[in-house]
């Protein structure tokens, strides 16, 4: 390809590239650039809205470029207050490391391991002085921070925000000086985060890293950034019939959303979902059988669907009733059993859950269940009564 061939491919699916003319121009040196993420392993499994960004990186790695992948083992004991609404819990040391090591075996579901360079940022982070320290803080404002659009929303409402948090952008920035990134990618949540990259590498005397910035997936539950702390999550870990389950859970809006930022189906097909040509439910069968597919390869795909029928459909005389809830994030079982109309009332719920005739995804529950948006799909009562529960977004 040619450099502007190259840029037009990277450019798809992004939110923005800052600046724009400076990865044309690297592009058009025709040296490999090493294009950098970095991932904090807060938790175990890597799940679908990482893989957002580790395409991207292996679309560069196609175009011969060198991926730098920094795993934030040092990082994630501070904890990234990107986005988030209150200070992070801290990690002990021993967590960060056994969420390290499964992060190193999962991303080469997606990378090119003859390509991709891998760190942890303990290398050069936990060898600096206090003094270091000082140093990279004095490179930043307060005022600078406060830019950032959760520091702010937290000052303003008066939410405290630790020191420590005020080093993770600097942090972060320093391992690009430390790796020489060429480019770093990075959700919309990062771009702050990117950008102060680009700062401490002028500051170095290097040319700063170009920004390429990235959409957010949202989870299960249609609102919130996927997260496994969220419990909205799809883990491309996960075994195949759970990775299917879930994204036949999503409701029709979000499985729009996640055909336009995980699919690779041609833009007809796509077109062809959002005007209705092509049945909501057979979409997502589709969608899942692809995103199985992708990380238990295409034989664990077809067992999962037929898995997903025989559980799910044929157990029905018919097709499962399709409620839309709305409101709270969670219902009690037996009030949920009653609401769709699978009980007169939540006492004689009670009964069904007491005989052990109700089932949460495959799963027997007691009467304290709750229901939860983004974790439960499916609610059996016995075998012929089977309701798909989704909620409305907001």
């Amino acid at each position: 390809m040619t450099p502007e061939q190259q840029f037009e491919l990277l450019a798809c699916g992004t939110v923005k590239i800052v600046p724009e003319d400076e990865l044309l121009a690297r592009l058009r040196t025709a040296r490999p650039l090493r294009v950098k993420l970095g991932v904090d392993p807060t938790a175990p499994d890597i799940h679908l809205g990482h893989t957002v960004p580790l395409f991207k990186l292996r679309q560069f790695q196609e175009l011969g470029h060198q991926v730098v992948l920094i795993i934030g083992d040092f990082t994630a004991l501070i904890g990234d207050p990107s986005g988030r609404s209150a200070t992070r819990p801290a990690l002990d040391s021993a967590a960060v490391e056994a969420h390290a090591r499964t992060y190193a075996e999962q991303v080469f579901k997606v990378l090119d391991p003859a390509r991709t360079e891998v760190h942890r940022n303990s290398e050069w982070l936990a060898a600096m002085t206090l003094k270091d320290v000082i140093a990279l803080a004095a490179k930043m404002t307060v005022a600078r921070m406060l830019e950032r659009d959760d520091f702010r929303q937290r000052y303003a409402a008066g939410v405290s925000i630790g020191l420590h948090e005020f080093l993770y952008p600097l942090l972060q920035g320093y391992d690009s000086v430390a790796v020489g990134a060429d480019v770093e990618i990075g959700g919309t949540d990062q771009t702050f985060n990117l950008l102060v990259g680009r700062d401490l590498q002028h500051d170095a005397g290097q040319p700063g890293q170009v920004a390429v910035v990235l959409p957010l997936l949202e989870g299960t539950d249609g609102v919130q950034k996927m997260s496994k702390s969220l419990g909205n999550h799809i883990g491309i870990a996960e075994p195949p019939e759970e990775i299917y389950g879930k994204v036949m859970s999503l409701s029709d809006a979000s499985m729009l959303r996640y055909y336009d930022v995980l699919s690779t189906v041609a833009e007809a097909d796509r077109q062809a979902i959002r005007d209705g040509t092509v049945h909501p439910m057979a979409a997502k069968k589709a969608l899942a059988s692809e995103l199985v597919g992708r990380f238990h390869g295409t034989a664990a795909a077809a067992d999962a669907a037929r898995f997903f029928e025989e559980r799910f459909q044929k157990r029905s005389a018919h097709r499962p009733k399709l409620v839309r809830l709305e409101g709270a994030d969670d219902i009690w079982i037996c009030q949920l059993i009653k609401d769709v109309g699978f009980a007169p009332s939540t006492s004689e719920a009670r009964r069904l859950v007491a005989q052990g005739a109700v089932r949460v995804d495959g799963r027997p529950v007691d009467v304290d269940f709750r229901f939860r948006r983004g974790r439960d799909r499916l609610l059996e009562v016995g075998r012929r009564r089977i309701a798909e529960v989704t909620w409305a977004a907001g």
